[in-house]
């Protein structure tokens, strides 16, 4: 036991290094999608995100925009845990059988103006899930579309650049 410490003390850490400030790219998409949605919308965006049946890889990168590298907050946008109370619907996944009801409740108690932005190549055309008896289909087979952002999985810079544009034309 005794060993295992001292070799503990003299090892470096094996975490990973801290990211570095800002980086400016990052900061401008965010600062011209607050803009962009305060100009629009009179707020700044809020979101709403929905798993229709998805592998999780769109999710890891969506929940990216949060982490201390992104840190959307600091910009205004959030992520809202009722359809309530929000402005973008992002959508993942293939629509599965057992979700279609439940994406459509979640569409229907999302207040007007709403946006709907499908994430990933599986919630534009099915991508690998497609032809599977679980699935219905994209999500724009269930649910109007206003954008679709394609990748397995897109990263969160391609997801700042789609909900600018998707601001930006409305």
């Amino acid at each position: 036991m005794r060993k295992f410490l001292f070799q503990g003390l003299h090892r470096p850490p094996l975490t990973e290094a801290a990211p570095l400030s800002d980086d400016p790219m990052i900061a401008e998409l965010a600062g011209t999608l607050n803009r962009a949605s305060r100009r629009k919308l009179g707020h700044s965006l809020s979101i709403r995100e929905v798993d229709a049946g998805s592998c999780n890889g769109c999710e890891l990168e969506i929940h990216a925009l949060g982490n201390a590298f992104y840190d959307l907050e600091r910009f205004g946008l959030r992520f809202v845990a009722s359809p309530r109370h929000a402005d973008v619907l992002m959508v993942t996944g293939p629509v599965t059988k057992n979700m279609r009801e439940a994406l459509e409740r979640t569409y229907a108690a999302t207040p007007h103006p709403k946006w709907v932005v499908a994430i990933g190549d599986c919630a534009f055309d099915g991508g690998v899930f497609a032809g599977s008896y679980a699935c219905v289909g994209a999500v724009s087979e269930v649910i109007p579309v206003d954008l679709h952002i394609r990748g397995c999985p897109p990263d969160p810079v391609a997801l700042l650049r789609g909900l600018i544009a998707l601001v930006e034309a409305r």
